[in-house]
């Protein structure tokens, strides 16, 4: 698949605000500068489709991208650091929690982790919710690039170990570069051949 047409649907904080055509939808989340932005728009061939800021956090709302006339790109909060209040933070949480709990389009979860650092606590434990939630998801190790391919090759290896600790097999796995495109390709073929199976 490639993505020819990438359109801003809207933002929203509840299901009800959601753009009122329904179609499948594919969610992006991760921790705070992860580099979910700056993924979404290598994804989509958009440079400023999503919003990037050197400012973790910069996320507060569920922002709806359709794609091709065909499936939604949904860009959600960060979870864990950035630099707002413990209400804010908690508001945010609210706002993951309601839409990936209530969503029926929802049809797969990316979770993107930093492909340069073990995983952290906070990861785990969101997918570990999503799995006692019963949420199909799938991980993408995000800055493919910031390592040689040995290291990274090494510290992705690391990680599913420390993840087959707690599940018997893995969900899809990709890794990706913003920078190099690297994984573009991948995802966007699972996506497709999701799509096809619905």
């Amino acid at each position: 698949m490639r993505i020819t047409k990438a359109t801003f649907a809207g933002s929203s904080q509840k299901l009800d605000q959601r753009p009122k055509l329904r179609a499948p939808e594919f969610a992006f989340i991760g921790r705070s500068n992860v580099g979910k932005s700056s993924l979404i728009n290598m994804l989509c061939e958009q440079r400023k489709l999503a919003h990037t800021s050197a400012t973790p956090g910069k996320t507060k709302l569920v922002n709806h991208f359709y794609i091709n006339d065909q499936w939604y790109l949904v860009d959600l909060p960060g979870y864990g650091y950035a630099k707002i209040s413990k209400k804010k933070t908690d508001k945010l949480s609210d706002i993951i929690t309601h839409y990936i709990c209530k969503s029926e389009e929802l049809v797969n979860l990316f979770v993107l982790l930093d492909s340069r650092h073990d995983i952290q606590k906070i990861d785990l434990e969101f997918m570990m919710k999503l799995g006692e939630l019963g949420i199909p998801f799938s991980i993408i190790f995000t800055k493919g690039d910031k390592l040689g391919v040995n290291a990274r090759a090494s510290q992705i290896e690391k990680n599913k170990k420390a993840l087959l600790e707690y599940w018997e097999e893995l969900p899809p796995v990709f890794v990706s570069s913003a920078e190099t495109g690297l994984g573009k390709e991948e995802i966007l073929d699972y996506i497709d051949t999701t799509l096809k199976t619905l």
